[in-house]
């Protein structure tokens, strides 16, 4: 039992020092003590001869000493003892290079290749060695004997692509990530985007595209690479192009159209309105209502309509009553309720503010009033609306006691303040200014950043021009034509107009009716009187408070309804360098790097 005992803890012992043999030897490595560290790696790797790890460490001994005919003989000693030494000829390589015998080393590094054998372990290790050496041209030649080797266009496709982009041959980095794709595997797929979008330049895309369109004449139903074709479409945001290719992939896989949604609402948002609303009518028109997106996609064509319209300001009362016709045929299809509210929101919008339709704006809204679980928000912006519309028809204390409601129900939130901010308005129209402006000033410490600009704005104005009560009629008239603007009427804001400026002479609202006249010549879509008006602003009245006003409104017009591009941009620098305190300055910057075709972060 004692000999048993003691043979038990004898070993333990010696497995404990074996245990402690590579902390020590790391730690020797650690202080610098070389020789030591080097001993105790060279008796650690006899014991464990497959840890290369410990071998390693003892020619990194032997390097740091200066040791290298040690080192070297260690190699090839290793050379001869294991089965495949291509590994080892590229160290030796190395350590002779470290000695500057570059032509041993060249003929070491000549041998690691020549060797490879037929094993994807060994020739992977050999292209590791190459890159760690920065020998990268080794590297590459070792790869592609693998390549050769084994067959194999897949496996040491991502080391030759690294390879080559270390080398900076992006058309060698395009070509090996692409071979990656050949077997359809959505892990190389997403790691072939990663690559491409972390290392190539905006121009690369074009060698990225060349070589897809080749590939895909040879495999035509390899669906990564038309898939990648059309991510590569949208990295330009080209997306009628990308369009095209989603197409061939949604016919060939029969899919239900979910990619060209995405591709829709990807364009929408970055304002490509004419391939946003292609791509939701090709789901419309070939998958029919059985697709999850085709109430969504009928949805997002309307709105995209309306956001031409509204935001280019550039349409036909032709294309008018037809998106009218378009809500008309949704709302018979899927009927008036909750669930589509919005579009009938939006219909009534269109109605009041384009077709100049108020009593169809107010009837379309008006039941929707009663319908039940719209939510406490939804309503509040269907009052509002309403609202509008009946300030609009001339029923002025309707419109102020939906305001009023929305007011007290919400407090301060976001719709309540808009709708505080719309009564105010309204007062002010009707010459209430001392009230108007109370409420303005309340509203200048709105969450709303435009509300309070706003609010300031209107307020600074009023208190510049009221004057005494003998002296308030040019406001009054001011406000008169403003309110007149608001409802349309513009002939009758053109005639309040020209009687302030005869009646009241170099008065200090002259800048201010120009504006206004320039503002309803936009209404009118009469853009060039817009354009003129603008300019004699900016020639009349360049020290006054509208000025930067009328000129980013200028040049907004050259750029958009004009497509004028560079007389926009002639006009935003201007506004930035002449006015650079200008709450405008900022986006007129944006805008003229944009036209000269700088590259702006989104």
């Amino acid at each position: 039992m004692i000999k048993r005992i003691l043979l038990i803890f004898g070993c333990l012992y010696a497995l404990e020092c074996l245990a402690q043999d590579p902390r020590l030897a790391q730690q020797y490595f650690d202080e610098g003590e070389y020789e030591k560290s080097a001993d105790l790696y060279a008796k650690l790797h006899e014991q464990s001869l497959d840890n290369d790890y410990f071998f390693t460490q003892f020619l990194e001994c032997k390097i740091q000493l200066q040791d290298y005919d040690a080192a070297e003989n260690a190699l090839k000693k290793e050379i001869k003892r294991v089965k495949y030494p291509s590994p080892i000829y590229v160290v030796l390589g190395f350590l002779y290079e470290k000695q500057n015998k570059t032509k041993e080393a060249e003929e070491q590094y000549t041998k690691a290749i020549e060797k490879l054998p037929k094993d994807q372990f060994t020739i992977t290790k050999v292209g590791a060695n190459f890159m760690n050496a920065n020998k990268l041209d080794f590297g590459i030649l070792a790869y592609e004997k693998g390549y050769e080797l084994l067959d194999d266009k897949i496996f040491f496709s991502q080391y030759l692509a690294d390879l080559h982009n270390r080398k900076g041959d992006v058309q060698k980095f395009i070509f090996y990530n692409l071979n990656t794709l050949t077997a359809n595997n959505m892990n190389t797929f997403e790691n072939c985007k990663s690559n491409f979008q972390r290392y190539l330049k905006a121009e690369d895309y074009t060698l990225l595209q060349t070589q897809l369109f080749e590939r895909i004449q040879e495999s035509p139903l390899n669906e990564s690479l038309v898939e990648m074709l059309a991510w590569s479409f949208l990295q330009k945001k080209d997306y009628k192009s990308a369009l095209r290719q989603l197409k061939a992939l949604d016919k060939q896989r029969n899919e239900l159209g979910d990619r060209i949604f995405n591709l829709g609402v990807i364009a929408a948002n970055d304002k490509d309105y004419t391939a946003a609303i292609e791509s939701f009518e090709y789901i419309i028109n070939t998958k029919g209502p059985n697709a999850p997106s085709y109430i969504e996609s009928k949805r997002m064509v309307m709105d995209c309509k309306k956001k031409m319209i509204v935001e280019d300001y550039v349409y036909t009362k032709e294309e008018l009553l037809s998106l009218e016709d378009e809500y008309e045929s949704f709302l018979n299809e899927f009927g008036r309720n909750t669930q589509t509210i919005s579009i009938i929101q939006e219909q009534a919008d269109l109605e009041a503010y384009y077709l100049n339709n108020i009593d169809k704006a107010i009837n379309l809204l008006t039941p929707c009033l009663q319908y039940q679980a719209i939510g406490k928000s939804r309503l509040a912006e269907i009052k509002v609306s309403l609202a509008d519309y009946y300030l609009i028809s001339g029923e002025r204390w309707e419109a102020s006691l939906l305001y009023s409601q929305v007011d007290k129900d919400h407090g301060e939130d976001l719709i309540g303040q808009e709708a505080r901010f719309k009564n105010a308005k309204l007062s002010y129209f009707f010459g209430d200014f001392d009230w108007a402006q109370s409420q303005f000033d309340i509203l200048k410490s709105s969450t709303s950043k435009f509300i309070a600009n706003d609010a300031l704005d209107l307020s600074v104005f009023i208190l510049e021009n009221k004057g005494e009560d003998s002296i308030m009629a040019p406001l009054q008239a001011y406000a008169q034509a403003e309110l007149a603007v608001f409802q349309n009427r513009f002939g009758d804001a053109f005639a309040i107009l020209d009687s302030l400026l005869v009646k009241y002479p170099n008065n200090e609202l002259e800048d201010d009716v120009e504006y206004l006249k320039a503002q309803i010549f936009f209404k009118k879509q009469e853009y060039q009187k817009a354009a003129e008006m603008y300019q004699l602003i900016l020639d009349k009245y360049k020290e006054e408070i509208k000025a930067d006003n009328a000129l980013f409104e200028l040049a907004q017009l050259y750029e958009i309804q004009l497509n004028n591009k560079e007389k926009a941009k002639e006009l935003y620098e201007k506004l930035f360098i002449e006015y650079s305190g200008s709450t405008f300055a900022v986006e007129a910057r944006k805008r003229f790097r944009i036209l000269r075709g700088d590259k702006i972060q989104s």
